[in-house]
């Protein structure tokens, strides 16, 4: 029996993906993985049994991912199945500043004080409402993921051209995106051409205040900006002071700070890029897959700690093992098991940085005495025998 907790309420897609092997509770002390969305989990004492964390969503900076590493934890996460909810209000809260929305429909509301009906007076009052249209402008969109470049094919759907910078993608990604995306290798080329901006990266310590006073001021006067990732991308002083200065015309943003509340020019949500139902059900059962498969199968599928390997099982048992990538490993292991007489069915291995992990498939049962041989070799960290 496998014991999951839960930090968050979790989908019921995501529970129904569990079967009878699997008890589901908030309130376990000792438990084999963590199903969580937005709870802060850097100072949780995690149970010794601990095998995965998963993140229903795609930012995992409220999880130790360095100290689950060292541990042997796996970290998962779900990286497009908010996709869609996210670009629908990143494309939503562009077109909200760029047609004065919440401005004129709070002076429209306005009118309820005065005794004539507001027809004649909308009519006196709109030219002061009125804003731009996307067509024919230019979007620089930075972080060109699973995000990023379904708001890039939406943008070029509403007849703008589309700018793109993301180190990070293979060419084969840029190739497939490359009909509707001008990539740049520069960002600041992206900066100067761009009249929108929306940022789709995540958080880390090198994404930072990724775009700051130095990239706003490269940036051309009265550009708007869309932040709908993550609120530490971008320095929000920066932000305040572009837009007092005018060179910001509006900012969008689903995580607004306190000095930013109430300014007429920035659009504030409250974090509800990935709020709907279906993205909640999408990234629920993703999660309990992955859990499952890893559990069950060992098999890796997004995650963001530990190499992705993932092919079906022989009918026998299966050997996953973690291990630090050094030169050698795979011959003690399967020295190990040929001395056992064993014969491997499949074997796989594959590394990310210093951390690798091997499977081996066998179409009969394995002694548990090999799980404590292989245990045994150095800069080995985990061994799981799975029936």
């Amino acid at each position: 029996m496998y014991k999951i907790k839960t930090f968050n309420k979790i989908s019921e897609a995501g529970r129904r993906a569990f079967d009878e092997k699997y008890e589901i509770s908030d309130d376990f002390l000792d438990y084999d993985a963590i199903i969580v969305h937005s709870t802060v989990l850097h100072n949780e004492k995690f149970s010794k049994d601990l095998k995965a964390i998963v993140r229903v969503g795609a930012g995992v900076n409220t999880i130790p991912v360095e100290k689950c590493t060292k541990d042997g934890i796996a970290v998962f996460n779900t990286p497009g199945g908010n996709a869609n909810a996210v670009k629908e209000l990143t494309i939503a809260a562009m077109i909200c500043i760029a047609r004065n929305v919440l401005k004129a429909e709070k002076w429209v509301n306005s009118l309820k004080a005065e005794d004539a009906e507001p027809g004649k007076i909308v009519e006196k009052g709109k030219e002061v409402y009125r804003g731009p249209e996307l067509l024919g402008k230019t979007v620089g969109i930075i972080g060109v993921g699973a995000v990023g470049k379904r708001v890039a094919k939406a943008c070029f759907d509403l007849g703008m051209k589309v700018i793109g910078y993301d180190p990070y993608l293979t060419n084969h990604q840029v190739n497939e995106l490359k009909q509707y995306v001008n990539f740049v290798s520069d960002v600041n080329k992206l900066y100067e051409e761009s009249d929108f901006i929306s940022i789709h990266i995540p958080f880390n310590k090198e994404n930072e205040k990724f775009l700051g006073q130095d990239a706003i001021d490269k940036m051309k006067t009265g550009v708007y900006i869309v932040n709908y990732a993550r609120g530490q991308v971008v320095d929000n002083d920066a932000i305040l002071k572009g837009i007092e200065s005018g060179k910001i015309k509006a900012f969008a943003t689903d995580f607004p700070t306190k000095e930013q509340l109430g300014n007429e020019n920035i659009f504030s949500t409250p974090h509800l890029g990935a709020g709907t139902p279906e993205a909640d059900e999408n990234c629920a059962l993703m999660a309990s897959m992955q859990i499952r498969e890893y559990l069950e199968n060992g098999n890796i599928v997004n995650s963001v700690n530990f190499p992705n390997i993932n092919f079906d099982r022989a009918n026998g048992d299966r050997i996953t093992v973690l291990h630090k990538n050094t030169v050698g490993m795979l011959g003690q292991i399967t020295d190990i098991v040929s001395n056992k007489g064993l014969n491997i069915e499949n074997l796989a291995n594959k590394a990310r940085g210093d951390i690798a992990y091997t499977i081996l498939d066998f179409d009969v049962e394995v002694p548990n005495d090999l799980k404590l041989e292989i245990e045994k070799i150095t800069d080995v960290m985990t061994v799981r025998i799975l029936k």
